[in-house]
């Protein structure tokens, strides 16, 4: 991924057909290990081709590639009792819980994910 990084870096800086010392030097002016042979293949797969028409081709192929939830988290259901007047306070406490639950999703939605950049 850092090989093809250095790459585009190089091509956005102007640099339509980088070289492999161009992308030794993006490496290491980063201190990323510069690996022979990823270099070497990386360049032999995008030479004589433009890197826009390659960008667009990727698009098309992760287009295809299924993603999302399996529809398995989130909501959850509350079962109202069934009866007249009875019921109806059960279902309006049943219906503040889900409104409470879907506020406290929210919530997590907006903390740190479990890892924080200080760390």
């Amino acid at each position: 991924m850092k090989v093809i990084a250095a790459y585009l870096l190089a091509v956005l800086g102007g640099n339509a057909s980088p070289s492999a010392k161009d992308l030794k030097k993006i490496l290491n002016s980063v201190g990323a290990e510069c690996d022979d042979d990823r270099i070497t293949l990386l360049l032999s797969e995008v030479e004589g081709k433009d890197i826009t028409e390659l960008i667009a081709a990727g698009r098309e192929k992760l287009a295809s590639v299924p993603a999302g939830g399996g529809g398995g988290g989130g909501a959850v259901a509350v079962a109202a009792p069934a009866g007249g007047a009875a019921g109806a306070p059960a279902a309006a406490a049943a219906a503040e819980t889900k409104k409470e639950e879907k506020v406290e999703e929210k919530e997590e939605s907006d903390d740190d994910m479990g890892f924080s950049l200080f760390d």
